[in-house]
């Protein structure tokens, strides 16, 4: 093999290892979509006996060959992983939530000394006032 042809070759396998670590670190949650652009279908896989589930469940790419490209999650890992995100954005939430009520209470706080430092202020001018009119007149 000629030196230039190598190099395409290797770059060619590099290029399908990194699409390969594309796809595997993509795949968390619920897939909207695959990769390859194809959709998402949910598929039960068949078992011959049936006690009293149908099967297998998985997320898979509606164009789903076993080359690593295209998706096909178990429902319960994909739903797992989804449940997960979602309670981490609730306790997100929560702690905005919790945060807001405390930020009213400052407020209130703030309002209140700012009441009386403006109380403050205006005896502060009429004693001004008075010792002016002393001093002056």
């Amino acid at each position: 093999m000629d030196p230039a042809e190598e190099r395409r070759h290797s770059k060619r396998q590099q290029d399908h290892i990194n699409m390969l670590g594309f796809v595997s670190d993509s795949e968390y949650g619920i897939p909207k979509r695959c990769p390859c652009g194809g959709r998402i279908i949910d598929e039960v896989r068949r078992k011959d006996h049936y006690d009293t589930l149908p099967g297998k469940r998985f997320f898979t790419c509606k164009n789903y060959e076993a080359d690593g490209f295209h998706y096909r999650q178990p429902w319960v890992i994909g739903v797992q992983e989804e449940i997960e995100r979602l309670t981490k954005r609730v306790e997100e939430a929560e702690e905005v939530m919790l945060g807001s009520s405390n930020l009213c209470k400052l407020i209130d706080r703030l309002e209140d000394q700012v009441k009386m430092l403006s109380e403050q202020v205006d005896d502060l001018t009429v004693q001004v006032a008075t010792l002016e009119k002393v001093c002056f007149e």
